[in-house]
This record gives structure tokens, C-alpha cells and sequence, in this order.
């Protein structure tokens, strides 16, 4: 089931009283900023060492002992 429009506006209701206005802003400024650096952090990674995975074998090889 999801929330209707009266459910949303109640739920902000109280955050924004339990909150204030300007903490709500900055919380979703940070939230915001979080998932940014998280996306650029995960696609940096994959363009930075694309061969780092390692390839696939067909199982022919035996294991290299240590």
C-alpha cells in the first residue's frame, strides 16, 4: 500500500515541527551531497582500474599453490 497525499503532508508536518525549516534544508543538502560523492566514488573506481576484476577462466588451469 502506498501513502497518499494526506500521509505525506502529516509526515512532513512533523518533521518539519519537530526539526524547523532550516534543518530540514540542510539535512537533505548533506543527504544530497552524500549520494553525489557516493556515485562519483563508485564510477572513479570503475574507471581508474578497469582490469583489476579477474578475467573468467574455463577451469583448464590448476590453482597456483603459495
Amino acid at each position: 500500500m502506498r501513502p497518499g497525499l494526506t500521509e505525506i503532508l502529516i509526515i512532513l508536518g512533523i518533521a518539519i515541527l519537530l526539526f524547523g525549516a532550516g534543518r530540514l534544508a540542510d539535512i537533505g543538502k548533506g543527504l544530497g551531497e552524500g549520494i553525489r560523492n557516493f556515485k562519483k566514488g563508485l564510477k572513479d573506481d570503475e574507471d581508474d582500474d578497469p582490469e583489476a576484476l579477474p578475467e573468467a577462466s574455463d577451469g583448464d588451469e590448476k590453482p597456483k599453490e603459495a
